[in-house]
């Protein structure tokens, strides 16, 4: 299934294709934000002292695995919409154009798409409306999944060449196996929402301004992406199967954001509706009223002002419950109540003029999407910080556990490379292989809002960008240099990178200001499993 792997010779001469490529991306990536050639990495066109500086609160909201094309790739065929497609991909200047499913609308049958993916008769399976909110069972995401996902021949090859294939086939064998009596929905990974599904979603992406071109920072799963939402790096797990540090915490080598924050004195606190928040993967409440660590209804009184609560902090994260999450198999529409509330109680509330509300998902779920995975900005290396996959490095044990392969609970992630990459197998701690996927690919696309007075109106934004975009908005707003740093605070080489998405604000007018957003309903029938 993995398929033959390149031949060393082969694989060094599409590195040196791969820096080409890297070199023409930075260099698109600089003319369609309006940027110097010149500009150092991660820095956005307007200066902090020029724009930033006017936001004075930052919200995360990210939620579980979906696509950008499963939740927006019918945006551009929302009746009424700002938006339009094109059939042969958006021009960097376009920003009402959303790079999302290839559809035209059919009087009698809706929205008709023809992406497609090969099943495991030979038969082609296109894109389809779900015909319901709940994807039962959860979908192919693991490591080794998503690489055959993107490249189902050769899945170590996918940096080099990622036509997306493999979705059908990969839950097939795996999550979603064909039962012999197949329909044209069978394969719940071709499926996508449209405007009817999620009303408040679409209604914040025609308002606002979206990102068609943000991906997960792994092709993994769940744990490795948050890792990258906080560290800027996994520092080697790609795996679901690794455990939680044995009564303790992640220590990644490089710190997180929360260490940065902290370093400079700026307030950050991490909000969950069940009492775990994200947070606590690296740090643990040093007593019971730890201002790093709060609840949903702690968050809403913050946003509404409430008398006699602790003000909104400078960066807030929210997680939302596991119900609430919109992970499969839950109802999405349970997910949108949630974000709902954060929203409306930020708009509503004192905040809004210098807020800035982020939404967005870990990965993408098993979901397919059609845009391939581009390489990783982290100035051409394969990994953010010299770690590679399934060789996981920290300091839980120094100076030993700096070392490849000696970090804490890595046991799930080294199985799990090893299996995509044998020639690791035989050496687990030496070399990393040259022809094994690893950190230099980004993940595949995944939904991502900006709600904000400044947020430029019906914008689509054609930036690449990855978790570590939210790290490198952070630390250009509030970790800005000063009189012994020069540039911004940085912990890897993938938030050093990262674009700040800055051409999606305007500061000088904040055009959105008085832009009204409604109110999420919950499901009129749940259709969440019991």
């Amino acid at each position: 299934m993995r398929g033959m792997q390149p031949s060393r010779n082969g694989m060094t001469a599409m590195k040196w294709l791969l820096t080409l490529a890297q070199l023409i991306l930075a260099l698109l990536a600089a003319a369609c934000s309006g940027s110097d050639s010149s500009t150092a990495p991660g820095t956005g066109t307007t200066t902090p002292a020029e724009g930033l500086n006017k936001v004075n609160h930052i919200i995360v909201v990210m939620l579980e695995n979906h696509s950008f094309d499963n939740y927006f790739g019918a945006l551009a065929y929302a009746p009424g919409g700002p938006y339009h497609a094109s059939s042969v991909g958006c021009a960097a200047d376009d920003h009402s154009c959303v790079d999302g499913l290839n559809c035209s609308v059919d009087p009698t049958r809706g929205l008709v798409c023809t992406n497609s993916n090969l099943d495991d008769d030979g038969a082609a399976v296109a894109a389809f409306h779900a015909p319901s909110r709940c994807t039962v069972p959860d979908l192919a995401h693991s490591w080794q999944q998503s690489h055959l996902e993107a490249n189902f021949a050769d899945p170590n090859a996918a940096l080099f060449n990622s036509p997306n294939d493999g979705f059908v086939r990969v839950n097939d064998a795996s999550d979603q196996p064909d039962d012999g009596v197949e329909t044209p929905t069978d394969d719940g990974t071709m499926g996508f929402y449209t405007q009817d599904d999620l009303p408040f979603y679409y209604d914040l992406a025609e308002k606002f301004a979206i990102d068609d071109r943000y991906f997960a920072s792994v092709m993994g799963p769940t744990l490795a992406n948050r890792l990258f939402e906080v560290a800027a790096t996994s520092f080697g797990h790609v795996s679901a199967a690794d455990p939680l540090p044995s009564g303790g915490v992640f220590k990644p080598i490089s710190g997180t954001i929360f260490d940065l924050l902290d370093s400079k004195g700026i307030s950050w606190t991490d909000y969950s509706e069940v009492g775990l928040p994200e947070a606590m993967l690296f740090r643990l409440p040093t007593s019971a009223t730890d201002p790093h660590f709060g609840s949903l209804p702690d968050f809403l009184a913050a946003a509404a002002g409430s008398s006699g609560t602790v003000p909104l902090p400078q960066v807030s994260w929210v997680d939302a419950g596991f119900t609430d999450n919109e992970h499969p198999p839950d109802d999405i529409q349970l997910g949108q109540v949630f974000v709902s509330r954060i929203v409306n109680a930020i708009r509503s509330g004192p905040y809004w003029k210098d807020s800035v509300i982020f939404i967005t998902y870990d990965e993408h779920g098993g979901f397919y999407d059609h845009v391939a995975p581009p390489p990783a900005p982290q100035g051409g290396a394969r990994t953010p910080d010299d770690i590679p996959p399934g060789q996981c490095a920290d300091l839980s044990n120094p100076p030993a556990s700096k070392q490849p392969g000696a970090g804490v609970d890595c046991g799930g992630s080294a199985a799990d490379v090893q299996s995509l990459c044998p020639a690791l197998a035989q050496s687990p701690t030496g070399q990393y292989p040259d022809d094994c996927a690893s950190f230099d690919q980004l993940g595949f696309r995944v939904p991502f809002i900006i709600v904000s007075p400044f947020a430029r109106a019906h914008y689509v934004s054609h930036t690449i960008a990855d978790h570590a975009s939210l790290l490198a908005f952070i630390e250009e707003r509030f970790l800005n240099g000063d009189a012994t740093v020069s540039g911004r605070l940085h912990l890897t080489r993938r938030d050093q990178y990262a674009d700040t998405l800055e051409d999606a604000f305007d500061f000088d007018n904040a055009p959105s200001l008085n832009t009204p957003v409604t109110a999420a309903q919950p499901p009129t029938a749940d259709c969440s499993p019991p």
